[in-house]
């Protein structure tokens, strides 16, 4: 499965009540590093089907969602698990660092 838009409007259907744990990758369009998790983030949707949500929310687009979790930079990484924050990393990162984060 692709990754889905996480926005403020869907965030509680697809955050919030969701069965599984879901990753959500905090970016813009505008953000280098951002660019270069793009397709890692892609490939760990695809590996981790059925297992993990995963989901992109621009924080250009929704600042409030930005603000409510206090990203400061980006990319950040959030798990969420039965809808509450439960780990964070921030920064770009290898594959092997995300799947390790998620694990």
């Amino acid at each position: 499965m692709a990754e889905i838009t996480i926005t403020s409007d869907n965030f509680e259907s697809e955050v919030e009540k969701s069965t599984l744990p879901v990753l959500v990758d905090f970016w813009a369009t505008w953000c280098g590093p951002c660019k270069m998790m793009a397709p890692i983030v892609a490939e760990i949707a695809e590996e981790f089907d059925g297992k993990v949500k995963v989901g992109k929310c621009d924080v250009d687009d929704n600042e409030e969602l930005a603000q409510r979790f206090g990203i400061m930079s980006i990319p950040t990484f959030i798990l969420f698990k039965n809808g509450k924050q439960d780990k964070i990393i921030v920064g770009g990162r290898s594959k092997e660092d995300l799947v390790s984060f998620i694990s």
